[in-house]
């Protein structure tokens, strides 16, 4: 089995691992790359959790504008500013921004909707005429799905990233905490369309 050196550092550059880690993750997937790009981007969300408890205080405030039509400015935090001036960084940090451009979120996590609109869905929700006929237990389970699926779009982290849709844009970041070693953080985030107000 063969496996090719330029496998070897496509994986490296797309998951930030060392060239000894890319190779052996090839020979575990017996060769297929996308086998083996898998289970390193397994570890690297692994890894990435366990830096998610870690204190993000420097990083970018970057801006996009679409069209002359609606402007963005958003604040991703990182650990060092050696990071924050990284070409990858800031690459991440524009993406998000587009992101904010493209699908208009209102939150940046799930953490960030205030419990007094969670509570209206839910009670809108559970008003609906095609619940009542389901047994009680039933009907706390339904509401939850769709309580989820009704904030998945207004959630920036929790909404399909526009370059790579088979990834949440939580998913991304998480990559790119894996990539770069250290704690990266959506801080906040500020959408201005011509002609709308809040």
């Amino acid at each position: 089995m063969g496996i090719s050196v330029d496998d070897i550092k496509k994986l490296r550059d797309l998951t930030g691992v060392g060239l000894t880690d890319a190779k052996q993750a090839l020979v575990d997937a017996d060769g297929d790359f996308d086998k083996a790009l898998e289970e390193m981007r397994k570890k690297g969300l692994t890894r990435a959790e366990k830096k998610g408890d870690r204190e993000a205080r420097m990083g970018l405030v970057d801006s996009y504008v679409h069209d002359n039509r609606i402007g963005v400015v958003v604040e991703v935090n990182c650990e060092t500013d050696f990071v924050a001036r990284l070409d990858d960084f800031k690459t991440l940090v524009h993406e998000v921004a587009m992101q904010v451009a493209a699908m208009s979120p209102e939150y940046v996590s799930e953490s960030d909707i205030p419990e007094e609109e969670y509570s209206r869905v839910k009670a809108e929700l559970l008003e609906s005429d095609a619940l009542k006929s389901k047994p009680l237990e039933m009907q706390e389970k339904i509401v939850e799905g769709q309580i989820k699926k009704h904030f998945t779009e207004k959630v920036l982290l929790s909404q399909g990233y526009i370059l790579d849709d088979s990834k949440t844009v939580e998913e991304h970041v998480k990559e790119s905490i894996a990539k770069l070693g250290e704690n990266i953080v959506v801080r906040q985030f500020k959408r201005i369309e011509l002609g709308v107000s809040e």
